[in-house]
């Protein structure tokens, strides 16, 4: 995989010192949006492990790994926009390259939960 240098979440610093602390453990996401950009970024980096771990017990079962891995490296990330955000509801669209080059859009409004200290994916909403 090529090494990310900006982080994916669009927030314009490193990937090492955003999104990849918090991937790699050595930070905790503070808030639902926090955790959506960097569950964004894993995707990009194909951090399945990640993905995985922070998708909330109770739906975890309705998510299998080999989906969520061919997704991640099949896909061509391109962006992430925000387009709203309260303290467990975070709606984006995430873009990606599609067929013959044209910009897909994933939009959806995701719920998230603390638990434990922690933030979880839990389900999302799609358009």
């Amino acid at each position: 995989m090529t090494p990310i240098n900006l982080c994916p979440c669009g927030s314009n610093n490193s990937y090492a010192a955003c999104c990849e602390l918090i991937i790699d453990g050595k930070k905790i996401a503070q808030t639902a949006e926090e955790l959506m950009r960097s569950r964004y970024s894993a995707y990009v980096a194909g951090q399945i492990d990640y993905l995985i771990a922070t998708t909330h017990s109770s739906t975890r079962k309705n998510h299998h790994r080999k989906d969520i891995e061919n997704w991640s490296k099949s896909t061509k990330w391109v962006g992430l926009e925000i387009v709203q955000a309260t303290d467990t509801m975070v709606e984006f669209k995430a873009n990606f390259e599609g067929e013959n080059n044209s910009i897909e859009t994933h939009h959806e409004k995701s719920t998230f939960v603390l638990e434990g200290g922690k933030w979880y994916y839990v389900d999302g909403k799609f358009y």
